[in-house]
């Protein structure tokens, strides 16, 4: 087959370009990032389910005209596509197959994507590492001692490999920024139920959890966003609707911000030097582009770590025991990571008054954070409080729990508060470590405004391209 020339030059909205164009086929794009895929697959062991044969179904039957028609996507390991595998990551549903399809992925379909396969994710999307028993570890394209950050880190380390320009990720706790850190990339986690995540569960994580892209390109982001949002049948509640096309923002100016900044851990201890050093520069950044900024961060006195511990233990507890059911039998150390037992431990002795008690602390954090952005518009922090990990130093089989939890709150206090408090926020890939690894910087703004998150991106993307930057394992 003729290769395409300049495949990884072209975001994704470029790639639809060409098909609506006729310079390619759907098919030829999928042949391509198929070849591009598995050049690079046994460096990086990202996409452990494949079913090209469903993507090249699609394209025969013909695909829907969208906005990214014959455009070739990947969906993690965390959602149900009709007849394809999904296993969450987990030995428990090795081999499990959807009878039917979310309604996210119904709707990438409609956008006219070509869907061949699952990226990796940690068992259940439980890690800040994507290193699953069930397939091993996924590596990151900048340095293969590395994590790709978790728990989208299959998404993240092949859009980085540039095997295709954006994928499907979902955020319980950073899950979408954290590898977008890791891999150069960028990576926004929109508002509580801004995309749908039925029929099956209709809110994640008491409405911490919620599902977007890593991608290249800001204008990617966007464009998908505005064919995925908004509610679903039976939805519980939704956020407000955007008063313009997310893509429209891309190109808007935000006027000047408001920013407060934190370059510390949230407790006030230091974080790693260079990260450090990279906040400071972004702030610098802003400044230059007429933005007012001062160093400022929120006073949260609430103990976010135990309702957090509530609500995935109720929820890994509950998913656990429908699983049992299915396979007729209860699941075990054979079935659930070492980590994923102990969390499921926690839900199993919760009472539903500590549940009760768990949402509302989550809801007073909102409150906490809407009350800290009457005066602000952006809220820049760190993504992670250090370069991307080894491979290993976060290990769901370990027994020290203790010592894992410590790690992990070490290097990521701040994702999870977007996640608690329902606010959209992005890492945007604006810096590198000395050793080559990526530094993502994250900004937040309030409740349904992902369009300023927008405008401001498409500002720092013209001021700091990072699109040519690629790692040095790239398809």
């Amino acid at each position: 087959m003729a290769r395409i020339q300049n495949f990884d030059e072209y975001d994704a909205l470029g790639l639809a370009a060409l098909v609506a164009s006729k310079e390619v086929t759907p098919a030829e794009l999928l042949d391509e990032a198929i070849l591009r895929l598995e050049s690079v697959e046994p460096q990086i062991n990202a996409v452990p389910i494949r079913h090209d044969d469903f993507a090249r179904d699609q394209i025969q039957r013909g695909l829907p005209v969208g906005r990214f028609h014959g455009v070739p996507f990947l969906l993690k390991d965390l959602t149900i596509l009709n007849g394809t595998v999904t296993t969450f990551g987990s030995r428990a549903f090795k081999g499990n197959v959807a009878d039917h399809s979310s309604t996210l992925a119904t709707r990438y379909l409609e956008a006219g994507l070509s869907i061949f396969g699952k990226t990796a994710s940690p068992e259940f999307g439980l890690n800040l590492t994507t290193e699953p028993v069930l397939y091993g570890p996924t590596r990151n394209p900048w340095n293969l001692d590395h994590s790709p950050g978790g728990s989208s880190g299959g998404a993240a380390a092949v859009v980085a490999a540039r095997v295709l320009p954006m994928a499907h990720a979902t955020d319980g706790g950073g899950s979408i920024r954290v590898p977008a850190a890791c891999c150069g990339l960028f990576g926004l986690k929109p508002s509580r139920a801004r995309t749908p995540l039925g029929p099956d569960r209709m809110e994640g994580w008491a409405g911490m959890s919620c599902a977007h892209a890593v991608s290249i390109s800001v204008r990617d982001s966007a464009a998908l966003l505005d064919v995925t949002h908004g509610p679903e049948l039976g939805s519980p509640y939704h956020a407000p609707p955007p008063p313009r096309p997310y893509l429209e923002e891309v190109s808007r100016l935000p006027g000047q911000l408001r920013v407060a900044f934190c370059a510390h851990h949230p407790d006030g201890s230091a974080i790693d030097p260079e990260v450090a050093t990279a906040v400071r520069d972004s702030a610098r950044l802003l400044e230059s582009l007429g933005h007012f900024v001062e160093e400022r961060a929120p006073d949260i006195a609430l103990n976010m770590g135990a309702a957090m511990e509530t609500i995935l233990g109720s929820n890994i507890e509950d998913l656990s025991r429908i699983r049992g059911k299915a396979l007729g039998r209860e699941l075990g150390p054979e079935d659930l990571e070492f980590f994923t037992l102990a969390v499921r431990a926690i839900g199993a002795k919760t009472l539903g008054a500590d549940y009760a008690a768990a949402t509302a602390t989550l809801h007073a954090f909102g409150r906490q954070m809407a009350l800290f952005f009457n005066d602000i518009d952006i809220f820049l922090t760190p993504t992670l409080c250090a370069p991307p990990l080894k491979l290993g130093q976060l290990n769901m089989m370990s027994q020290d729990v203790a010592a894992y939890l410590q790690l992990s709150r070490r290097y990521c206090p701040w994702t999870a508060m977007a996640n608690f408090s329902g606010q959209p926020a992005m890492s945007v890939p604006l810096a590198w470590s000395a050793a080559g690894l990526p530094l993502g910087m994250m900004f937040s703004a309030r409740f349904g405004e992902e369009g300023l998150l927008f405008r401001l991106a498409g500002q720092l993307e013209q001021a700091r391209p990072w699109k040519d930057r690629k790692p040095p394992v790239c398809a």
